[in-house]
């Protein structure tokens, strides 16, 4: 007696039903239905619009001109403002990097400023320490105010020097009408400059 395996190959195999869903009801077969491969959906949608306008078109042929019209200015109108936009920039970068390049106080980033509070008003810088050198408002005449602005004015030198990427300025304008044509920078700037700044010249 002969043994013969059950599987594809074998004699005694066979397909019962062909292949699919068997609807046994109605005796049918079902056969699977293959999706439709969709289109990428930019393009339909590209092709969506273009339908669109072209349906416009035919209806309003001025309208639709005019607002494709107005479309095409406002991007030229916006890709013009950008480049000037980004010319301005790349000019302004050319600017810093020439100051970098060529202004004496480039390397300097921290600001020491000594606000003036006063005038000098004495011919001569030996007594800055008195009051009677400087131009005083009533509520300034106090013993040791013009001390007070010589202690300011050193603080201001020293805290420059110990700082290399520091610059001084003293501040304060023309302030006292009778004092004349002097500002207070200008009389500190005159009091520290006779005092040798303090020993600290490189400020």
């Amino acid at each position: 007696m002969n043994n013969y395996p059950f599987g594809s190959n074998s004699p005694k195999s066979f397909n019962a039903y062909p292949r699919g869903d068997f609807d046994i009801e109605l005796g049918n077969i079902k056969r699977t239905r293959r999706s439709k491969v969709s289109s990428f959906y930019p393009v339909r949608m590209i092709k969506s619009l273009a339908n669109r306008l072209h349906y416009y078109y035919k209806l309003h042929p001025l309208l639709v001109f005019f607002v494709s019209l107005a479309f095409g200015v406002t991007i030229l109108i916006g890709l013009s403002l950008y480049e000037h936009h980004y010319r301005m920039l790349r000019n302004y970068r050319k600017l810093d990097e020439g100051f970098s390049n060529y202004y004496p106080y480039a390397k300097l980033k921290n600001l020491v400023m000594v606000a003036g509070h006063s005038v000098y008003t004495s011919s001569s810088c030996e007594k800055v320490d008195m009051e009677d050198s400087w131009f005083l408002e009533p509520y300034q005449k106090n013993p040791g105010q013009a001390a007070t602005f010589l202690t300011h004015i050193k603080e201001g030198v020293e805290s420059t020097a110990q700082d290399g990427a520091a610059l001084l300025l003293f501040s304060g304008g023309e302030t006292r009408k009778d004092a004349g044509p002097r500002s207070e920078a200008q009389s500190y700037w005159t009091v520290a400059d006779s005092k040798g700044w303090f020993g600290m010249k490189k400020v």
